[in-house]
């Protein structure tokens, strides 16, 4: 079957859905498989609730009497949709990717331009192979700009992504050290994030460069299709305010305060401030976007819970936002405890990462360190639970007194569940 033929069918349905758990009226399915699953096994039910279409890679399970269509490959011809319908949007679209900071520099990002746009964007952490085709394939013809994040654990799937995505204007948050073992080390993770400027170069696109970091400003400094920020020179220039435990900034006279914690996160506010204020978003429409962002995803989010403040950044975690998140937590005024999970996905490099990391952090002022997982257990076994589980049980008995709690962890630790009990 031919995407083209397919188009039509696309453009009536509501969504694309991969979960049949999520199909309804007027959607498209698409019935992946893996090797415990079949999807196909699905395609009658997802008629009867509704569905235009089910695409099926199981040939048995075609009905086109009930629209079931056989493709060779889901993947393959969700991927080719979504290139295909790409080609007929005539909308800005932002491409972007990093080590840190990507989802909230997403949101935020989306949060200033809908002051004035109609924006589409990726939904949670869609940004994959299989999550950037389903974004695009959600941008619909009342979309008048869409931001599109790609995440990658390997060298060329930014490459790949862009193939899709065919971003007009790109953003690499920072090059930090996640994804250690896809990548083969650092000089990997800058390379392979690098391969968003290599597209936005080759195709006379706009790059958004921070410029107070060398790496972006050395792999982009001999092109001049840049929106820049962080130098006086700059197009764009901020100052960073701190007020308690919070993040602003300011822009000429406007002072704007988000609700984020951490002078990391001063970047991607720049960052999304840069691309408001170049679309001709105005200051005022900026500040009101920032203050009423309020993070709820894991990632830096701030809690207040029986007295005590809470600050959940388990969403995942690599050496470089473990420092950060560390060093900002150690500034926290009163009483402070400290349970940091594993870091995951290092490769070679995972027992001296996590070293250095509880090394670092033993050097700060923190009244209690509390470690979780394999790889802390093995290095300081005296202070480390092997699960989530066994710490909530600890915890439970021996509730944690101070006023000031940080939890910082890999996704797979899911250190969040010790909620419960804090």
């Amino acid at each position: 079957m031919d995407v083209k033929d397919f188009y039509s069918v696309l453009k009536k349905a509501n969504k694309v859905c991969i979960n049949s758990k999520d199909v309804s009226e007027n959607d498209v399915f698409f019935a992946f498989s893996g090797e415990s699953f079949n999807g196909a096994s699905k395609a009658l039910e997802a008629i009867e609730k509704g569905a235009l279409a089910v695409i099926v890679e199981d040939q048995s399970f075609e009905n086109s009497d009930k629209n079931i269509l056989f493709v060779e490959s889901t993947l393959k011809f969700l991927q080719e949709l979504a290139l295909y319908h790409r080609s007929q949007l005539k909308i800005p679209v932002i491409g972007l990717t990093g080590s840190n900071g990507k989802t909230t520099t997403k949101e935020l990002i989306h949060a200033v331009l809908s002051k004035k746009f109609k924006v589409q964007y990726t939904s949670g952490n869609l940004n994959n192979h299989i999550g950037v085709p389903l974004t695009l394939l959600s941008v619909k013809d009342f979309h008048e700009i869409a931001v599109i994040e790609m995440g990658a654990n390997h060298q060329k799937e930014i490459e790949f992504l862009c193939t899709l995505a065919q971003p007009n204007i790109g953003y690499v948050t920072n090059f930090g050290k996640a994804h250690l073992e896809g990548f083969g080390g650092v000089e990997g993770v800058i390379k392979g994030k690098s391969e968003l400027y290599d597209y936005l170069i080759s195709n006379d696109q706009k790059i958004l460069i921070n410029e107070n970091d060398p790496i972006q400003v050395e792999k982009t400094k001999n092109y001049q299709e840049k929106i820049t920020f962080g130098k006086d020179e700059s197009k764009f220039n901020f100052d960073l305010i701190r007020k308690n435990t919070f993040v602003g900034f300011k822009y000429k006279n406007e002072e704007i305060m988000s609700r984020l914690t951490g002078d990391y996160n001063f970047t991607n506010l720049c960052a999304a401030a840069s691309l408001g204020l170049e679309f001709g978003i105005s200051a005022e429409q900026i500040k009101e976007a920032v203050e009423n962002y309020e993070p709820t995803n894991m990632r830096s989010q701030i809690m207040h819970r029986n007295g005590k403040i809470l600050v959940l950044d388990t969403y995942n975690a690599n050496p470089s936002s473990m420092v950060e998140s560390l060093k900002n937590f150690s500034q926290f005024e009163g009483s402070k405890t400290v349970i940091i999970g594993d870091m995951l996905e290092l490769g070679d490099e995972s027992e001296k990462e996590h070293l250095e990391i509880l090394n670092f952090a033993e050097g700060l002022n923190f009244d209690q360190i509390i470690y979780v997982g394999p790889n802390f257990m093995k290095i300081r076994p005296e202070k480390s639970y092997l699960t989530t589980h066994d710490l909530t049980e600890q915890i439970r008995n021996n509730p944690v007194e101070t006023k000031n709690i940080l939890l910082k962890a890999s996704r797979g630790i899911a250190l969040e569940k010790i909620l419960e009990v804090l």
